[in-house]
């Protein structure tokens, strides 16, 4: 047996089970199963395999990993990782796959504050908040890419915020996990579980930035959708309810009472989902409303800014930073 012909017997299983990007998938899950980089899968791709239990298990690896993408389980789930923002992210199924819609997002918080004195010694507490924070993806990207010295996080999900844990573990190790707010000079990210700001413990907080990529497809199209999403990523994290609005008008009602003045708000939202949105912030009375297009050309991202004094709001659509 040689890594190609296990590579071919993997990309035609996948062909007849219909799945997309069968040769690509293949590939990775065999480099995987092997630990080998493509270099080396290259050079040694027609040798024929050593006779070892070390081959003999990468090979029953690599054969239960093409079952599963068999049945639609996603490839990232599979291999336990995904890409975000140039970080690797552990994900599982309590957990929304990042994707790179999402990076939108992060992008134009960074793009917003980076005017924010870089020099710490004269740098005043900047906050962050995230709801719905699944893996963490968008907290810990901020965290480690932004100058916030306290990232706080929530889910409804206890099983979503250990995945948000581990990756804090190894993404953010200067970073205190800890349920308190941070002393001076110090960076602190703090998780807490329970339904958007409910789950927040400490009375009269304020953040200078509050983001969310919220659960936001109608619930009548989740059916319509991938094996991939509609079967294997956690319902929690898809279903908007009959409108697919239901957490923007939740967040939106409430994140005023969370943000300084001045303070900003960023949600990922569907692409044809904008106008809503905007509306929902502009009857709320925030200002500065902005929609920010992902690199397709899609409407991806709402912003808008909060304000003692609430005045006219203006809207604005922008390409992706």
């Amino acid at each position: 047996m040689t890594l190609f012909r296990l590579l071919t017997e993997g990309t035609r299983a996948l062909e007849r089970a219909g799945t997309p990007n069968a040769k690509q998938d293949a590939q990775q899950l065999l480099l995987a199963a092997f630990h080998l980089d493509m270099v080396h899968f290259l050079l040694n791709r027609m040798q024929e395999l050593e006779d070892s239990s070390q081959n003999h298990a990468a090979t029953e690896l690599y054969r239960e990993m093409i079952g599963r993408r068999q049945r639609r389980c996603p490839l990232q789930q599979i291999l336990g990782s995904q890409e975000f923002m140039g970080m690797l992210f552990f994900v599982n199924r309590h957990v929304l796959i990042p994707r790179q819609d999402t990076e939108t997002l992060v992008e134009q918080v960074l793009a917003d504050t980076a005017d924010w004195e870089a020099d710490a010694a004269s740098q005043e507490e900047r906050c962050l908040l995230d709801l719905c924070t699944g893996s963490g993806c968008i907290a810990v990207s901020l965290a480690a890419r932004g100058r916030f010295s306290c990232v706080t996080a929530t889910d409804i999900s206890e099983e979503a915020l250990e995945v948000a844990r581990r990756n804090i573990g190894a993404l953010l190790p200067e970073w205190r996990l800890s349920q308190e707010m941070p002393g001076k000079k110090e960076k602190c990210i703090r998780l807490f579980c329970g339904d958007l700001f409910a789950a927040l413990q400490e009375e009269g907080e304020r953040y200078d930035v509050i983001t969310s990529n919220p659960p936001y497809i109608p619930t009548a199209v989740i059916g319509t959708l991938e094996p991939e999403v509609k079967d294997h990523e956690p319902i929690l994290a898809l279903d908007g309810e009959e409108d697919g609005l239901s957490y923007y008008r939740k967040i939106i009602a409430n994140a005023g009472g969370y943000l300084k003045a001045g303070g900003r708000i960023y949600l990922e939202i569907g692409f044809d989902q904008g106008p809503a949105v905007c509306s929902l912030l502009e009857e709320a009375g925030y200002q500065d409303i902005r929609v920010h297009r992902d690199l397709p050309g899609k409407d991806r991202v709402v912003s808008a800014r909060w304000l003692k004094e609430k005045g006219k709001s203006t809207i604005r659509r922008e390409e992706n930073v």
